[in-house]
C-alpha cells in the first residue's frame, strides 16, 4: 500500500471536499469533512452508529486499540451529522451504504472502507496528492501540530504512544524542522 499524505494546504483541504462530492457524492464528501474533524481511523469512522453519538459527544471502541474514544464533537461535525440523520432517519449507521438497502433480507452496513479508498485516490491523483483513507487523521494532526507546535496534544488526540511515531505520521520532515529553526530567529 502507498504511503499516504497530510494536506498541508487548507485550500487543497476544501477542494478535496468540493471534488468528493462534485466527482462522488455528497455521502463521500461528508466522510472527508467529518473524518478531518474526529481524527478516527478509517475503520472506526465507518463504524459510526447514531447510537454512538449522545449530545455533542461521540462514544466509540476503536477496533484496533481496544482504547475507548472520547470525542467532542465541534459545530461542524455535529451539523453534519445531523443533517444526515434529517436525511436519513431510518439509517444505523452515520455512513450506511445505500447499497445495501436493496437487499431485504440483509441487515445495515456501514459504506466499505475500499469504496472510499478508492475515491480519495481518484481525488488525490486529480490534485497531486498521495490521499487516502488515512489522510484525514494525518491532516488534522498536522494542521493541529502546526497551530500549537504541541507534539504531546498531538499525540492525545490521535492516541500514540510515542512521540517520532506522531512526527512521522503527520509528515513533519527534516525541512520542516529546518524551516523553523531559519525562521525563529531569538
Amino acid at each position: 500500500m502507498a504511503e499516504v499524505q497530510a494536506v498541508k494546504d487548507l485550500d487543497k483541504v476544501k477542494l478535496i471536499s468540493h471534488l468528493l462530492e462534485r466527482r462522488y457524492s455528497k455521502q463521500m464528501a461528508d466522510i472527508w469533512n467529518i473524518g478531518l474533524n474526529l481524527a478516527l481511523r478509517i475503520s472506526d469512522l465507518l463504524s459510526i452508529k447514531f447510537d454512538d453519538i449522545h449530545g455533542d459527544r461521540l462514544l466509540i471502541k476503536e477496533s484496533k486499540t481496544g482504547k475507548l474514544a472520547n470525542i467532542q464533537l465541534n459545530q461542524k461535525a455535529l451539523t453534519t451529522i445531523k443533517q444526515i440523520q434529517a436525511e436519513h432517519p431510518s439509517h444505523v449507521y452515520l455512513f450506511q451504504s445505500y447499497r445495501n438497502q436493496q437487499a431485504l433480507h440483509k441487515g445495515p452496513k456501514p459504506l466499505t472502507r475500499r469504496a472510499v479508498s478508492e475515491a480519495f485516490a481518484m481525488i488525490g491523483q486529480e490534485v497531486n496528492v498521495s490521499l487516502g483513507t488515512h489522510s484525514m487523521r494525518k491532516t488534522r494532526g498536522y494542521h493541529l501540530y502546526q497551530n500549537t507546535k504541541d507534539i504531546a496534544r498531538v499525540m492525545k488526540m490521535l492516541r500514540h504512544s510515542s512521540e517520532g511515531v506522531t512526527l512521522r505520521y503527520i509528515g513533519i520532515t527534516q525541512d520542516d524542522v529546518d524551516k523553523d529553526f531559519v525562521d525563529l530567529e531569538i
